[in-house]
């Protein structure tokens, strides 16, 4: 009765094994370079056969229809948190493409993701690898801002990429994502593989599950607002001119840190003083000013440029600063 029983059990635990290949493995991928990337993207869910069929045909060229779709699935591209006043179309981008097709809301995505997709592309045209690789590229740089080595990795043939798709070349090779083959050949013309294809998504994902993203520190805000200027006459020929702004506590003053002098105008570049790190200032809003002396011949203006302490002023234009108070 127990020799019956183990061989149940013995008889069960094969069939199951067995279904499990069935079930997540293609059949015409084995001894395929990326056998096992392509199995962890099926049990994924990322991946399907062609047609109704259990193959994957991973020697097969990889038509854009098929390619945007696994990288915006793979990358877990979406619109769940956009609403629209009108539903997009595929067609609103890419006019040779058809809507409500299998393929449609992948393109949408890529179209407002900016992946950079030709938009004369039609469903069955064949991708390039340096085309692939492009679209990768620009999918993954969506999901964060990511550190790469500063680096230019020479190909031998460097020749045949588009300049537009080298950037994301070369980062996909810097990341391993794709590598080169024995002669430092990326063969960027070439159709991309069923196969390639699914490798550099498998590795794509993990590049983006383990990688943390560069953070950029929020910039510190100009501490001197509301500025204006004043201009009193000297002499004929002289302008006394008087910067008055507010700043955050008493610790700050302001400065003019120099003085540009384009066409009939004198622009004035402001800078903050920094409080004394060993003191302790209350925490109230304070008027402060500054003076200097132009030739009467010239307009004087505040430098309303990034960086020209101007924060805070509302209506004031970008180009010509802060006209000179009455």
């Amino acid at each position: 009765m127990k020799k019956k029983s183990f061989l149940t059990f013995t008889i069960i635990a094969v069939l199951l094994l067995a279904l499990g290949q069935t079930v997540w493995a293609f059949k015409d991928v084995k001894n395929d370079p990326n056998e096992a990337k392509i199995a962890e993207l099926k049990k994924l869910g990322l991946l399907s056969g062609v047609g109704q069929s259990d193959n994957f045909d991973p020697k097969g060229n990889l038509t854009y229809a098929a390619g945007i779709s696994l990288i915006v699935k793979s990358l877990d591209l979406n619109l769940d948190h956009v609403r629209f006043i009108r539903a997009p179309k595929a067609t609103d981008s890419f006019p040779n493409l058809k809507d409500d097709v299998w393929y449609s809301q992948s393109f949408i995505i890529a179209a407002f993701y900016g992946l950079e997709v030709p938009k004369t592309v039609k469903a069955g045209d064949i991708m390039t690898r340096e085309q692939f690789a492009h679209h990768l590229f620009k999918a993954i740089s969506i999901k964060g801002d990511y550190a790469f080595i500063e680096i230019f990795l020479m190909l031998e043939d460097q020749a045949d990429v588009n300049p537009s798709y080298s950037d994301s070349i070369q980062k996909l090779l810097i990341s391993k994502i794709a590598q080169l083959d024995s002669s430092n050949k990326f063969y960027p013309k070439q159709p991309i593989t069923r196969s390639e294809a699914a490798g550099w998504l498998f590795d794509s994902i993990q590049f983006v599950k383990n990688t943390e993203p560069v953070v950029t520190p929020e910039p510190t805000p100009d501490p001197i607002i509301d500025a204006k200027l004043s201009v009193t006459p000297l002499t004929g020929d002289v302008n006394k001119v008087t910067v008055t702004a507010q700043v955050p506590h008493p610790g700050y003053g302001v400065r003019i840190a120099s003085i540009v002098f384009e066409g009939k105008q004198a622009i004035l570049r402001l800078e903050a003083t920094q409080p004394d790190p060993e003191k302790m200032y209350p925490q109230v809003i304070t008027d402060v000013q500054v003076s200097t002396y132009i030739d009467a011949a010239y307009e004087p203006v505040i430098d309303s440029s990034e960086g020209g302490g101007t924060s805070g002023n509302e209506g004031v234009s970008s180009s010509e600063g802060f006209p000179i108070s009455e």
